[in-house]
């Protein structure tokens, strides 16, 4: 376990590998499970914010899944996430000529239509963060659909923490980042 402020971080972000293979896994993360992307409070109003920027990139059947559900959802557990197309893929999920699913909202920043990327859930991914009163928690979350993600991860010799530089410097900054970089070296050292 790494403590780094008020963030405790698993091993196994130090200790796994880690690289998307979207050829493989056709964006999976973004159809599989129970709930739409956990969302971080803050970024219900940015949804609202861009909305008009993204719709244009979405399907008909995720424009409609918002339009019934709303631009974001209060799941089971209590927490907002996003909203879903028949309880399956993301309503903010496109897909490209591929067949690869992709974010509809990252498409809208990378044509520079918005300054918000995604949310962070889906930039962190596949560290699970999770909010107590004295602390967050990150953990990898393993998951079946992945396994080409560590394959190629392993073969390219590149940590979770490595591959997540951007996300976790997004989410944490940049001088934090730092600071974890330096810890694991030290320990790597031991």
């Amino acid at each position: 376990m790494i403590e780094l402020g008020n963030v405790i971080l698993s091993d196994d972000i130090k200790e796994k590998f880690f690289v998307c293979n979207l050829e493989k896994c056709k964006g999976a993360c973004c159809v599989e499970g129970d709930l739409g992307a956990p969302l971080e409070n803050d970024e219900l109003i940015k949804l609202v914010e861009v909305y008009e920027h993204v719709e244009p990139y979405l399907s008909e059947e995720g424009k409609k899944a918002i339009q019934e559900q709303g631009k974001y959802v209060l799941d089971e557990d209590d927490e907002y996430s996003t909203p879903t197309i028949e309880g399956k893929e993301c309503a903010y999920a496109i897909y490209d000529d591929r067949g690869i699913l992709k974010c509809g909202i990252e498409q809208a920043y990378l044509d520079g239509k918005i300054g918000f990327k995604k949310p962070i859930s889906c930039h962190l991914y596949p560290i699970r963060a999770k909010k107590y009163d004295q602390f967050e928690a990150l953990n990898y979350d393993r998951w079946s659909i992945c396994s080409p993600a560590c394959s190629l991860g392993e073969e390219l010799q590149v940590p979770v923490y490595k591959f997540l530089k951007d996300a976790l410097i997004r989410k944490y900054g940049e001088q934090w980042y730092s600071d974890l970089v330096k810890l694991i070296e030290e320990e790597n050292q031991r």
